[in-house]
């Protein structure tokens, strides 16, 4: 494996960050996970514009042009002789001293590593997850837009442990006002009598790129997609419920805080999408090897 930082690409033992990045000091940055399927980076554009989009956000210039970005996540895949597996691409405030300030990181940092995953065993997507809500809110998007795909994860791991504690695979975040924003690590879509709902991003929804694939392959398939609110309620009387992400890809949830959704199995119309998703991301993409 190697891995790329501010222009040098490194053995996984040699990979080192400065104790002084505010990235590590302060969860300074963003970030973007990437999956690479059959010899292919799948919607590197989309990952790419989302992580320039974010870093702007916060005021943070990415000092390499898009496309040299681009040959970067492609270098570190062929380094790792990755043809299945995930991408984390990182850019960081860069080092600077003990102090809040951004203004003493002269330089961001960048870094890319590309190795596999696993997010769920195969049997979480056959039999579904248990998923719970959690008691920590989603951060108010007066504080921090959820729109920021960010380095401070500390609200999501929170509600991560929570449902660890719960016995859960995953934990649903409400927003200040009690409505569903997504889950910890995931975008949720629900189903009730053919009409298919997710939360907006103004709710306090990432606007996840595998969010906006399902929604594009949703309504190509004819399906009735809506992007509105969703209380607590919507999700106990769902008839299915299902998750998206890049990690997760996509993936049932067949019980919520102890009410069991449709008969307790992933549904056919959850099935689909997963079928779907899993065929576009067989076929299309960034190649890695040319």
């Amino acid at each position: 494996m190697k891995i790329y930082i501010d222009g040098t690409y490194y053995d996984k033992e040699n990979a080192k960050i400065s104790v002084f990045d505010h990235g590590l000091l302060y969860g300074d940055g963003v970030f973007e996970g990437i999956r690479a399927y059959n010899g292919r980076v799948f919607l590197l554009k989309e990952h790419l514009e989302r992580l320039y989009d974010s870093a702007k956000a916060i005021m943070l210039t990415i000092p390499m042009s898009f496309d040299d970005l681009q040959k970067v996540v492609l270098e570190t895949c062929r380094l790792s002789e990755i043809r299945n597996g995930y991408i984390r691409l990182v850019v960081t405030r860069g080092v600077g001293n003990l102090g809040l300030s951004p203004d003493k990181c002269p330089k961001p940092t960048i870094f890319c590593i590309a190795d596999t995953i696993q997010l769920y065993p195969p049997e979480y997507y056959e039999k579904g997850l248990r998923i719970n809500t959690s008691p920590t809110q989603r951060i108010p998007q007066g504080a921090l837009s959820s729109s920021i795909k960010s380095l401070n994860y500390l609200n999501n791991i929170l509600a991560k442990i929570e449902g660890n504690l719960y016995g859960a695979q995953e934990s649903i975040m409400l927003n200040h006002e009690g409505y569903v924003a997504e889950c910890t690590g995931d975008n949720i879509f629900v189903l009730k009598k053919g009409i298919i709902t997710t939360p907006p991003i103004w709710a306090g929804a990432l606007a996840g790129v595998t969010r906006r694939v399902i929604i594009d392959i949703g309504r190509l398939a004819g399906r009735e997609i809506r992007v509105d609110m969703l209380t607590r309620y919507d999700l106990f009387v769902a008839d299915e419920i299902f998750l998206t992400g890049t990690g997760a890809e996509v993936v049932a949830a067949v019980e919520v805080d102890g009410r069991v959704i449709g008969n307790g199995k992933p549904g056919p119309i959850t099935l689909d999408f997963i079928s779907r998703y899993r065929d576009l991301t067989q076929m299309s993409g960034v190649a890695i090897y040319t």
